[in-house]
Protein backbone atom coordinates (compact mmCIF):
# COMPACT_ATOMS: atom_id res chain seq x y z
CA UNK A 1 0.00 0.00 0.00
CA UNK A 2 1.11 3.57 -0.64
CA UNK A 3 -0.86 5.47 2.05
CA UNK A 4 -0.09 8.95 0.87
CA UNK A 5 -1.86 8.18 -2.37
CA UNK A 6 -5.12 8.26 -0.43
CA UNK A 7 -4.47 11.86 0.57
CA UNK A 8 -2.98 13.20 -2.63
CA UNK A 9 -3.91 16.75 -3.31
CA UNK A 10 -4.05 18.04 -6.83
CA UNK A 11 -0.69 17.50 -8.51
CA UNK A 12 -0.59 19.10 -11.94
CA UNK A 13 2.85 20.24 -12.88
CA UNK A 14 5.87 19.61 -14.97
CA UNK A 15 7.47 16.44 -13.61
CA UNK A 16 10.81 18.15 -13.86
CA UNK A 17 9.65 20.94 -11.56
CA UNK A 18 8.13 18.47 -9.13
CA UNK A 19 11.39 16.59 -8.84
CA UNK A 20 13.68 19.60 -8.69
CA UNK A 21 11.71 21.88 -6.38
CA UNK A 22 13.54 20.86 -3.22
CA UNK A 23 16.95 21.60 -4.70
CA UNK A 24 17.82 24.57 -6.87
CA UNK A 25 20.96 22.81 -8.09
CA UNK A 26 22.22 19.21 -8.26
CA UNK A 27 23.80 17.81 -5.09
CA UNK A 28 27.53 18.36 -4.87
CA UNK A 29 29.72 15.29 -5.56
CA UNK A 30 31.44 15.33 -2.18
CA UNK A 31 28.07 14.87 -0.44
CA UNK A 32 26.91 11.96 -2.52
CA UNK A 33 28.24 9.03 -0.53
CA UNK A 34 27.49 10.11 3.03
CA UNK A 35 25.79 7.11 4.55
CA UNK A 36 23.40 8.79 6.95
CA UNK A 37 20.06 7.04 6.77
CA UNK A 38 17.86 8.91 4.27
CA UNK A 39 14.43 10.02 5.31
CA UNK A 40 12.06 7.82 3.34
CA UNK A 41 8.94 9.70 2.39
CA UNK A 42 6.28 9.86 -0.27
CA UNK A 43 7.16 11.40 -3.60
CA UNK A 44 4.39 13.50 -5.14
CA UNK A 45 5.05 11.40 -8.25
CA UNK A 46 4.45 8.09 -6.46
CA UNK A 47 6.77 5.37 -7.72
CA UNK A 48 7.11 6.48 -11.34
CA UNK A 49 10.54 5.70 -12.81
CA UNK A 50 11.90 7.25 -14.90
CA UNK A 51 9.96 10.43 -14.21
CA UNK A 52 7.68 11.47 -17.10
CA UNK A 53 8.09 14.78 -18.88
CA UNK A 54 4.89 16.21 -17.40
CA UNK A 55 2.15 14.77 -15.24
CA UNK A 56 -1.06 15.73 -13.52
CA UNK A 57 -2.21 13.38 -10.75
CA UNK A 58 -5.64 14.03 -9.25
CA UNK A 59 -6.86 12.82 -5.82
CA UNK A 60 -9.75 10.90 -7.43
CA UNK A 61 -9.20 7.15 -7.19
CA UNK A 62 -10.43 4.51 -9.60
CA UNK A 63 -10.62 0.79 -8.89
CA UNK A 64 -9.53 -1.99 -11.20
CA UNK A 65 -11.11 -5.44 -11.00
CA UNK A 66 -8.74 -8.11 -12.34
CA UNK A 67 -11.59 -10.14 -13.81
CA UNK A 68 -13.11 -7.16 -15.63
CA UNK A 69 -10.28 -4.78 -16.50
CA UNK A 70 -9.02 -5.02 -20.08
CA UNK A 71 -6.10 -3.76 -22.13
CA UNK A 72 -7.53 -3.21 -25.63
CA UNK A 73 -6.95 -1.53 -28.97
CA UNK A 74 -8.84 1.76 -29.01
CA UNK A 75 -11.14 3.08 -31.75
CA UNK A 76 -9.29 4.41 -34.78
CA UNK A 77 -5.99 2.79 -33.88
CA UNK A 78 -3.88 1.76 -36.86
CA UNK A 79 -2.63 -1.24 -34.87
CA UNK A 80 -5.35 -3.77 -34.15
CA UNK A 81 -5.49 -7.35 -32.88
CA UNK A 82 -3.19 -8.41 -35.72
CA UNK A 83 -0.35 -6.46 -34.09
CA UNK A 84 1.49 -9.26 -32.30
CA UNK A 85 3.84 -6.81 -30.57
CA UNK A 86 1.01 -5.04 -28.77
CA UNK A 87 -0.93 -8.24 -28.12
CA UNK A 88 2.15 -9.63 -26.39
CA UNK A 89 2.57 -6.37 -24.44
CA UNK A 90 -1.08 -6.46 -23.28
CA UNK A 91 -0.59 -9.96 -21.91
CA UNK A 92 2.67 -9.00 -20.18
CA UNK A 93 1.38 -5.87 -18.58
CA UNK A 94 -1.82 -7.48 -17.33
CA UNK A 95 0.44 -9.91 -15.45
CA UNK A 96 2.66 -7.10 -14.18
CA UNK A 97 -0.36 -5.22 -12.83
CA UNK A 98 -2.29 -8.11 -11.28
CA UNK A 99 -0.17 -11.23 -11.39
CA UNK A 100 1.77 -10.80 -8.14
CA UNK A 101 -1.15 -10.00 -5.86
CA UNK A 102 -1.79 -12.07 -2.74
CA UNK A 103 -5.44 -12.01 -3.83
CA UNK A 104 -4.71 -13.49 -7.22
CA UNK A 105 -6.18 -16.89 -6.44
CA UNK A 106 -8.57 -15.95 -3.66
CA UNK A 107 -11.69 -16.15 -5.77
CA UNK A 108 -14.07 -13.36 -6.76
CA UNK A 109 -14.50 -10.60 -4.20
CA UNK A 110 -17.07 -7.91 -4.28
CA UNK A 111 -15.48 -4.54 -4.94
CA UNK A 112 -16.04 -1.76 -2.38
CA UNK A 113 -18.15 1.13 -3.53
CA UNK A 114 -16.27 3.43 -5.85
CA UNK A 115 -15.69 4.31 -9.46
CA UNK A 116 -14.22 1.57 -11.61
CA UNK A 117 -11.73 1.76 -14.45
CA UNK A 118 -12.81 -0.80 -17.01
CA UNK A 119 -10.28 -0.44 -19.82
CA UNK A 120 -7.06 1.01 -21.04
CA UNK A 121 -7.54 1.75 -24.72
CA UNK A 122 -4.33 1.97 -26.75
CA UNK A 123 -4.56 4.10 -29.88
CA UNK A 124 -1.77 4.26 -32.45
CA UNK A 125 -2.17 7.39 -34.54
CA UNK A 126 0.33 7.06 -37.36
CA UNK A 127 -0.68 5.36 -40.60
CA UNK A 128 2.38 3.13 -40.21
CA UNK A 129 2.30 1.81 -36.67
CA UNK A 130 5.70 0.08 -37.17
CA UNK A 131 4.22 -2.97 -35.49
CA UNK A 132 6.26 -5.36 -37.60
CA UNK A 133 9.42 -3.26 -37.66
CA UNK A 134 12.52 -3.25 -35.53
CA UNK A 135 13.17 -0.20 -33.38
CA UNK A 136 15.87 2.17 -34.62
CA UNK A 137 17.73 5.32 -33.65
CA UNK A 138 14.86 7.56 -34.83
CA UNK A 139 11.98 5.54 -33.31
CA UNK A 140 9.24 7.72 -31.84
CA UNK A 141 8.74 6.78 -28.16
CA UNK A 142 6.43 9.65 -27.22
CA UNK A 143 3.01 8.98 -25.69
CA UNK A 144 0.08 10.61 -23.92
CA UNK A 145 -1.80 8.87 -21.12
CA UNK A 146 -5.19 9.97 -19.80
CA UNK A 147 -6.65 8.05 -16.85
CA UNK A 148 -10.31 8.91 -16.27
CA UNK A 149 -13.33 6.74 -15.57
CA UNK A 150 -14.53 4.51 -17.03
CA UNK A 151 -11.85 4.24 -19.74
CA UNK A 152 -8.19 5.28 -19.75
CA UNK A 153 -6.64 6.20 -23.09
CA UNK A 154 -3.03 5.78 -24.17
CA UNK A 155 -2.16 7.56 -27.42
CA UNK A 156 1.09 7.19 -29.35
CA UNK A 157 2.09 7.72 -32.95
CA UNK A 158 4.06 4.46 -33.03
CA UNK A 159 4.00 1.20 -31.10
CA UNK A 160 7.28 2.17 -29.38
CA UNK A 161 5.54 5.01 -27.56
CA UNK A 162 2.72 2.66 -26.62
CA UNK A 163 5.23 0.27 -24.99
CA UNK A 164 6.66 3.09 -22.88
CA UNK A 165 3.16 4.27 -21.97
CA UNK A 166 2.10 0.78 -20.90
CA UNK A 167 5.06 0.67 -18.53
CA UNK A 168 4.05 4.02 -17.05
CA UNK A 169 0.41 2.93 -16.67
CA UNK A 170 1.49 -0.24 -14.87
CA UNK A 171 3.54 1.87 -12.45
CA UNK A 172 0.51 4.04 -11.63
CA UNK A 173 -1.52 1.06 -10.36
CA UNK A 174 -1.13 0.19 -6.69
CA UNK A 175 -2.75 -2.22 -4.24
CA UNK A 176 -4.19 -1.26 -0.89
CA UNK A 177 -4.09 -3.30 2.33
CA UNK A 178 -7.38 -4.98 1.43
CA UNK A 179 -6.23 -6.23 -1.96
CA UNK A 180 -8.03 -3.65 -4.05
CA UNK A 181 -6.21 -2.30 -7.09
CA UNK A 182 -6.31 1.47 -7.37
CA UNK A 183 -5.15 4.17 -9.74
CA UNK A 184 -5.48 7.93 -9.47
CA UNK A 185 -6.96 9.92 -12.30
CA UNK A 186 -3.95 11.21 -14.20
CA UNK A 187 -2.78 13.06 -17.29
CA UNK A 188 0.74 12.36 -18.56
CA UNK A 189 2.67 13.57 -21.56
CA UNK A 190 6.03 11.93 -22.01
CA UNK A 191 8.95 11.44 -24.37
CA UNK A 192 12.66 10.70 -23.90
CA UNK A 193 15.38 13.31 -23.61
CA UNK A 194 17.93 11.13 -25.44
CA UNK A 195 17.36 8.66 -28.29
CA UNK A 196 20.12 6.19 -27.30
CA UNK A 197 19.74 4.72 -23.80
CA UNK A 198 21.85 1.62 -23.58
CA UNK A 199 23.09 -1.20 -21.38
CA UNK A 200 26.36 -2.98 -22.25
CA UNK A 201 26.52 -6.67 -21.35
CA UNK A 202 29.79 -8.60 -21.74
CA UNK A 203 29.34 -12.26 -22.69
CA UNK A 204 32.98 -13.07 -23.43
CA UNK A 205 34.72 -12.78 -20.08
CA UNK A 206 31.92 -14.80 -18.54
CA UNK A 207 29.31 -16.59 -20.60
CA UNK A 208 25.81 -15.37 -19.74
CA UNK A 209 23.02 -17.94 -20.18
CA UNK A 210 20.13 -16.86 -22.36
CA UNK A 211 17.86 -16.61 -19.33
CA UNK A 212 20.12 -13.96 -17.78
CA UNK A 213 20.13 -11.89 -20.96
CA UNK A 214 16.34 -12.10 -21.36
CA UNK A 215 15.75 -11.22 -17.70
CA UNK A 216 17.82 -8.10 -18.11
CA UNK A 217 15.98 -7.16 -21.29
CA UNK A 218 12.83 -7.18 -19.13
CA UNK A 219 14.55 -4.98 -16.56
CA UNK A 220 15.67 -2.62 -19.32
CA UNK A 221 12.06 -2.23 -20.45
CA UNK A 222 10.98 -1.49 -16.86
CA UNK A 223 13.51 1.37 -16.86
CA UNK A 224 12.83 2.54 -20.44
CA UNK A 225 16.23 1.62 -21.85
CA UNK A 226 16.15 0.95 -25.59
CA UNK A 227 19.58 -0.42 -26.62
CA UNK A 228 21.33 -3.66 -25.69
CA UNK A 229 25.00 -3.17 -26.55
CA UNK A 230 25.98 -6.83 -26.80
CA UNK A 231 29.75 -7.12 -26.29
CA UNK A 232 29.49 -10.66 -27.50
CA UNK A 233 33.15 -11.66 -28.09
CA UNK A 234 36.58 -10.63 -26.75
CA UNK A 235 40.05 -12.02 -25.96
CA UNK A 236 38.73 -14.56 -23.52
CA UNK A 237 36.11 -16.39 -25.54
CA UNK A 238 34.22 -16.30 -28.84
CA UNK A 239 30.72 -17.58 -28.00
CA UNK A 240 29.06 -16.27 -31.19
CA UNK A 241 28.47 -19.28 -33.45
CA UNK A 242 29.23 -18.18 -36.99
CA UNK A 243 27.66 -20.10 -39.84
CA UNK A 244 30.38 -18.94 -42.20
CA UNK A 245 33.27 -19.66 -39.82
CA UNK A 246 32.06 -22.29 -37.33
CA UNK A 247 35.59 -22.85 -36.01
CA UNK A 248 35.58 -19.38 -34.43
CA UNK A 249 33.27 -20.61 -31.67
CA UNK A 250 34.29 -24.24 -32.15
CA UNK A 251 37.80 -23.43 -30.94
CA UNK A 252 37.37 -19.97 -29.45
CA UNK A 253 34.51 -20.55 -26.98
CA UNK A 254 35.11 -21.82 -23.45
CA UNK A 255 33.40 -25.12 -24.31
CA UNK A 256 31.10 -26.39 -27.04
CA UNK A 257 28.16 -25.61 -24.75
CA UNK A 258 29.19 -22.01 -24.04
CA UNK A 259 27.96 -20.64 -27.35
CA UNK A 260 25.10 -18.60 -28.77
CA UNK A 261 23.63 -20.48 -31.72
CA UNK A 262 21.87 -18.64 -34.56
CA UNK A 263 18.60 -19.60 -32.87
CA UNK A 264 19.77 -18.13 -29.56
CA UNK A 265 20.79 -14.87 -31.20
CA UNK A 266 17.46 -14.63 -33.01
CA UNK A 267 15.63 -15.22 -29.74
CA UNK A 268 17.48 -12.34 -28.07
CA UNK A 269 16.80 -10.01 -31.00
CA UNK A 270 13.09 -10.89 -31.17
CA UNK A 271 12.63 -10.74 -27.38
CA UNK A 272 14.24 -7.30 -27.40
CA UNK A 273 12.11 -6.07 -30.32
CA UNK A 274 8.89 -6.90 -28.46
CA UNK A 275 10.14 -4.58 -25.70
CA UNK A 276 11.22 -1.77 -28.03
CA UNK A 277 14.92 -2.54 -27.55
CA UNK A 278 17.57 -2.51 -30.27
CA UNK A 279 20.38 -5.09 -30.21
CA UNK A 280 23.73 -3.70 -31.34
CA UNK A 281 26.51 -6.32 -31.46
CA UNK A 282 30.14 -5.42 -30.83
CA UNK A 283 32.91 -7.26 -32.65
CA UNK A 284 35.97 -5.42 -31.39
CA UNK A 285 39.24 -5.48 -33.37
CA UNK A 286 42.17 -5.31 -34.03
CA UNK A 287 42.82 -5.74 -30.30
CA UNK A 288 40.74 -7.91 -27.96
CA UNK A 289 40.88 -10.74 -30.50
CA UNK A 290 42.92 -13.55 -28.90
CA UNK A 291 39.93 -15.92 -29.01
CA UNK A 292 39.43 -15.19 -32.73
CA UNK A 293 42.87 -16.54 -33.58
CA UNK A 294 42.13 -19.99 -32.16
CA UNK A 295 39.64 -20.71 -34.92
CA UNK A 296 41.05 -18.66 -37.81
CA UNK A 297 44.58 -19.47 -39.00
CA UNK A 298 46.93 -16.54 -39.70
CA UNK A 299 44.43 -13.94 -38.47
CA UNK A 300 46.58 -12.70 -35.59
CA UNK A 301 50.05 -11.18 -35.79
CA UNK A 302 52.90 -13.54 -34.75
CA UNK A 303 55.08 -11.91 -32.08
CA UNK A 304 58.87 -12.11 -32.25
CA UNK A 305 61.61 -12.27 -29.66
CA UNK A 306 64.58 -10.98 -31.59
CA UNK A 307 64.77 -12.92 -34.86
CA UNK A 308 62.58 -15.79 -33.74
CA UNK A 309 58.87 -16.20 -33.13
CA UNK A 310 58.00 -16.12 -29.45
CA UNK A 311 54.99 -18.40 -29.82
CA UNK A 312 52.55 -15.71 -28.76
CA UNK A 313 50.23 -13.60 -30.88
CA UNK A 314 49.18 -9.98 -30.86
CA UNK A 315 46.36 -8.02 -32.51
CA UNK A 316 44.83 -8.88 -35.87
CA UNK A 317 47.49 -8.95 -38.60
CA UNK A 318 46.80 -5.78 -40.61
CA UNK A 319 49.22 -6.44 -43.48
CA UNK A 320 47.63 -9.54 -45.06
CA UNK A 321 44.94 -9.52 -47.74
CA UNK A 322 43.54 -12.70 -46.21
CA UNK A 323 42.68 -10.70 -43.09
CA UNK A 324 40.37 -8.41 -45.03
CA UNK A 325 38.85 -11.26 -47.05
CA UNK A 326 37.95 -12.94 -43.77
CA UNK A 327 36.55 -9.75 -42.27
CA UNK A 328 34.47 -9.08 -45.38
CA UNK A 329 32.80 -12.49 -45.13
CA UNK A 330 32.34 -12.31 -41.36
CA UNK A 331 30.76 -8.87 -41.35
CA UNK A 332 28.55 -9.79 -44.29
CA UNK A 333 27.15 -12.56 -42.12
CA UNK A 334 26.86 -10.35 -39.02
CA UNK A 335 25.05 -7.70 -41.04
CA UNK A 336 22.46 -10.25 -42.05
CA UNK A 337 22.01 -11.71 -38.57
CA UNK A 338 21.59 -8.42 -36.67
CA UNK A 339 18.88 -6.19 -38.17
CA UNK A 340 19.95 -2.94 -36.48
CA UNK A 341 21.45 -0.28 -38.73
CA UNK A 342 24.62 -0.15 -36.61
CA UNK A 343 27.44 -2.48 -35.63
CA UNK A 344 29.90 -1.58 -32.87
CA UNK A 345 33.44 -2.09 -34.19
CA UNK A 346 35.39 -1.39 -31.02
CA UNK A 347 38.88 -0.17 -31.90
CA UNK A 348 40.09 0.40 -28.34
CA UNK A 349 43.19 -0.55 -26.33
CA UNK A 350 45.44 -1.77 -29.15
CA UNK A 351 48.89 -2.82 -27.86
CA UNK A 352 51.57 -2.12 -30.49
CA UNK A 353 54.29 -4.26 -28.85
CA UNK A 354 53.74 -7.32 -31.05
CA UNK A 355 53.44 -5.30 -34.24
CA UNK A 356 56.75 -3.58 -33.42
CA UNK A 357 58.47 -6.96 -32.91
CA UNK A 358 57.35 -8.44 -36.24
CA UNK A 359 59.80 -7.87 -39.13
CA UNK A 360 57.10 -8.28 -41.79
CA UNK A 361 55.01 -5.59 -40.15
CA UNK A 362 58.07 -3.34 -39.87
CA UNK A 363 58.76 -3.76 -43.60
CA UNK A 364 55.10 -3.04 -44.42
CA UNK A 365 55.32 0.14 -42.37
CA UNK A 366 58.27 1.32 -44.48
CA UNK A 367 56.46 0.52 -47.73
CA UNK A 368 53.42 2.50 -46.63
CA UNK A 369 55.47 5.45 -45.44
CA UNK A 370 54.25 5.11 -41.85
CA UNK A 371 57.74 5.36 -40.38
CA UNK A 372 57.54 4.14 -36.78
CA UNK A 373 54.08 5.60 -36.10
CA UNK A 374 52.06 2.49 -35.36
CA UNK A 375 48.95 4.56 -34.79
CA UNK A 376 48.97 5.06 -38.56
CA UNK A 377 49.01 1.30 -39.04
CA UNK A 378 46.08 0.97 -36.67
CA UNK A 379 44.22 3.67 -38.60
CA UNK A 380 45.05 1.88 -41.86
CA UNK A 381 43.40 -1.27 -40.50
CA UNK A 382 40.42 0.53 -39.00
CA UNK A 383 39.75 2.38 -42.25
CA UNK A 384 39.61 -0.89 -44.18
CA UNK A 385 37.20 -2.39 -41.62
CA UNK A 386 34.99 0.69 -41.78
CA UNK A 387 34.87 0.40 -45.56
CA UNK A 388 33.96 -3.28 -45.29
CA UNK A 389 31.09 -2.56 -42.92
CA UNK A 390 29.89 0.37 -45.03
CA UNK A 391 29.79 -1.90 -48.07
CA UNK A 392 27.44 -4.14 -46.08
CA UNK A 393 25.11 -1.13 -45.71
CA UNK A 394 25.68 -0.77 -41.97
CA UNK A 395 26.58 2.24 -39.90
CA UNK A 396 29.16 1.88 -37.19
CA UNK A 397 29.96 2.87 -33.65
CA UNK A 398 33.57 3.01 -32.45
CA UNK A 399 35.31 3.59 -29.14
CA UNK A 400 36.91 7.01 -28.84
CA UNK A 401 40.49 5.87 -29.63
CA UNK A 402 39.55 5.50 -33.30
CA UNK A 403 38.74 9.21 -33.37
CA UNK A 404 41.66 10.15 -31.12
CA UNK A 405 44.21 8.47 -33.39
CA UNK A 406 43.02 10.24 -36.48
CA UNK A 407 41.40 7.45 -38.47
CA UNK A 408 39.44 8.74 -41.45
CA UNK A 409 35.87 8.01 -40.42
CA UNK A 410 32.68 8.88 -42.22
CA UNK A 411 30.64 11.82 -41.02
CA UNK A 412 27.85 9.57 -39.73
CA UNK A 413 30.17 7.57 -37.45
CA UNK A 414 29.06 7.42 -33.82
CA UNK A 415 31.91 7.80 -31.30
CA UNK A 416 31.50 6.27 -27.85
CA UNK A 417 33.36 8.19 -25.14
CA UNK A 418 34.56 5.94 -22.32
CA UNK A 419 37.90 7.10 -20.91
CA UNK A 420 38.00 8.37 -17.35
CA UNK A 421 37.58 11.79 -15.86
CA UNK A 422 38.47 13.78 -18.98
CA UNK A 423 35.34 12.78 -20.83
CA UNK A 424 33.93 16.32 -20.95
CA UNK A 425 36.94 17.53 -22.96
CA UNK A 426 36.61 14.48 -25.21
CA UNK A 427 32.93 15.22 -25.84
CA UNK A 428 33.92 18.77 -26.81
CA UNK A 429 36.50 17.47 -29.30
CA UNK A 430 34.30 14.76 -30.80
CA UNK A 431 31.25 16.97 -31.27
CA UNK A 432 33.44 19.90 -32.30
CA UNK A 433 34.63 17.75 -35.20
CA UNK A 434 30.99 17.17 -36.15
CA UNK A 435 30.63 13.57 -34.96
CA UNK A 436 27.70 12.07 -33.09
CA UNK A 437 28.62 10.89 -29.59
CA UNK A 438 27.47 8.42 -26.94
CA UNK A 439 28.63 8.87 -23.34
CA UNK A 440 29.71 5.87 -21.27
CA UNK A 441 32.68 7.13 -19.21
CA UNK A 442 30.87 8.03 -15.95
CA UNK A 443 28.67 4.93 -16.01
CA UNK A 444 31.01 1.95 -15.73
CA UNK A 445 28.95 -0.08 -13.29
CA UNK A 446 31.52 -2.85 -12.97
CA UNK A 447 33.41 -0.49 -10.65
CA UNK A 448 31.80 -1.02 -7.28
CA UNK A 449 32.22 0.81 -3.99
CA UNK A 450 30.68 0.84 -0.56
CA UNK A 451 27.56 2.95 -0.24
CA UNK A 452 24.93 4.44 -2.47
CA UNK A 453 26.93 4.93 -5.64
CA UNK A 454 23.71 5.23 -7.65
CA UNK A 455 23.71 8.88 -6.56
CA UNK A 456 27.01 9.42 -8.36
CA UNK A 457 25.55 8.03 -11.59
CA UNK A 458 22.35 10.00 -11.12
CA UNK A 459 24.18 13.31 -10.70
CA UNK A 460 25.93 13.14 -14.09
CA UNK A 461 24.79 15.75 -16.60
CA UNK A 462 25.68 14.40 -20.09
CA UNK A 463 25.71 17.83 -21.72
CA UNK A 464 27.95 19.47 -19.14
CA UNK A 465 30.82 20.14 -21.53
CA UNK A 466 32.11 23.14 -23.43
CA UNK A 467 30.40 23.45 -26.78
CA UNK A 468 27.72 25.26 -28.75
CA UNK A 469 24.10 24.18 -28.98
CA UNK A 470 24.81 22.35 -32.23
CA UNK A 471 27.47 20.28 -30.46
CA UNK A 472 25.14 19.42 -27.59
CA UNK A 473 22.60 18.05 -30.06
CA UNK A 474 25.22 15.62 -31.36
CA UNK A 475 25.20 13.75 -28.03
CA UNK A 476 22.43 11.23 -28.67
CA UNK A 477 22.58 9.46 -25.30
CA UNK A 478 24.64 7.16 -23.18
CA UNK A 479 25.24 3.66 -21.89
CA UNK A 480 25.64 1.95 -18.53
CA UNK A 481 28.41 -0.61 -19.01
CA UNK A 482 28.82 -3.79 -17.00
CA UNK A 483 32.06 -5.46 -18.01
CA UNK A 484 32.38 -9.11 -17.11
CA UNK A 485 35.74 -9.69 -15.41
CA UNK A 486 33.98 -10.26 -12.10
CA UNK A 487 30.40 -10.70 -13.28
CA UNK A 488 28.51 -13.81 -14.37
CA UNK A 489 24.91 -14.99 -14.08
CA UNK A 490 25.14 -15.21 -10.27
CA UNK A 491 25.67 -11.49 -9.70
CA UNK A 492 24.81 -9.81 -13.01
CA UNK A 493 21.30 -8.65 -12.15
CA UNK A 494 21.85 -7.35 -8.59
CA UNK A 495 25.03 -5.56 -9.62
CA UNK A 496 23.26 -3.88 -12.52
CA UNK A 497 19.94 -2.98 -10.89
CA UNK A 498 18.87 -0.56 -9.52
CA UNK A 499 22.21 1.21 -10.10
CA UNK A 500 21.51 1.31 -13.84
CA UNK A 501 18.06 2.72 -13.08
CA UNK A 502 19.78 5.97 -12.09
CA UNK A 503 21.29 6.15 -15.57
CA UNK A 504 17.92 5.33 -17.09
CA UNK A 505 16.24 8.34 -15.51
CA UNK A 506 19.14 10.61 -16.40
CA UNK A 507 18.80 9.65 -20.06
CA UNK A 508 14.99 9.72 -20.21
CA UNK A 509 13.79 12.53 -17.94
CA UNK A 510 14.15 16.30 -18.17
CA UNK A 511 17.51 17.91 -17.49
CA UNK A 512 16.33 19.54 -14.25
CA UNK A 513 15.12 16.30 -12.65
CA UNK A 514 17.92 16.34 -10.09
CA UNK A 515 16.34 16.03 -6.65
CA UNK A 516 18.18 13.15 -4.97
CA UNK A 517 15.65 12.86 -2.11
CA UNK A 518 12.69 12.61 -4.45
CA UNK A 519 14.62 10.14 -6.62
CA UNK A 520 15.43 8.00 -3.57
CA UNK A 521 11.78 7.84 -2.50
CA UNK A 522 10.69 6.77 -5.97
CA UNK A 523 13.62 4.42 -6.63
CA UNK A 524 13.10 2.48 -3.39
CA UNK A 525 9.55 1.67 -4.54
CA UNK A 526 10.66 1.02 -8.10
CA UNK A 527 13.27 -1.44 -6.83
CA UNK A 528 10.57 -3.28 -4.86
CA UNK A 529 8.42 -3.38 -7.99
CA UNK A 530 11.33 -4.88 -9.95
CA UNK A 531 11.66 -7.54 -7.25
CA UNK A 532 7.96 -8.39 -7.56
CA UNK A 533 8.48 -8.75 -11.31
CA UNK A 534 11.34 -11.21 -10.88
CA UNK A 535 14.34 -8.86 -11.13
CA UNK A 536 16.81 -9.53 -8.31
CA UNK A 537 17.68 -5.86 -7.81
CA UNK A 538 19.88 -5.12 -4.82
CA UNK A 539 18.67 -2.76 -2.04
CA UNK A 540 19.55 0.92 -2.12
CA UNK A 541 19.95 1.12 1.65
CA UNK A 542 18.25 0.04 4.89
CA UNK A 543 14.56 -0.75 4.46
CA UNK A 544 11.99 -3.29 3.29
CA UNK A 545 9.49 -4.12 0.55
CA UNK A 546 5.80 -4.70 1.37
CA UNK A 547 5.57 -7.92 -0.61
CA UNK A 548 8.30 -9.59 1.47
CA UNK A 549 5.92 -10.09 4.40
CA UNK A 550 3.47 -11.91 2.13
CA UNK A 551 6.07 -14.45 1.07
CA UNK A 552 5.90 -13.31 -2.56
Amino acid sequence: MEPARLFLGLLCTSAALAASSLHQRPPQPEALLLEEEPELGESPSGSLWPLPRSLCILPSQLRLAPDRFQLVHGPGSTAGPSCALLQDAFRRYYEYIFGYSKWQNQGQRRLPAGTELLQLQVIIGSKDSECDNYPNITSNEAYQLSVTEPVAVLKAEKVWGALRGLETFSQLVYEDDYGSFLINESEITDYPRFAHRGILLDTSRHFLPLKSILTNLDAMAFNKFNVLHWHIVDDHSFPYQSVTFPELSGKGSYTYDHIYTPTDVRLVIDYARLRGIRVIPEFDSPGHTQSWGKGQKDLLTPCFNGEHRSGSYGPVNPILNTTYNFMTDLFKEISGVFPDAYIHLGGDEVDFTCWKSNPDVTEFMKQQGFGIDYAKLESYYIQKILDIVSSANKGYIVWQEVFDKGAKIKSDTIVEVWIGNLYTAELSRVTGAGFTAILAAPWYLDYISYGQDWKKYYSVEPLNFTGCEKQKKLVIGGEACLWGEFVDATNLTPRLWPRASAVGERLWSSENVTNIRDAYNRLVKHRCRMLRRGIAAEPLFVGYCDHEARGL
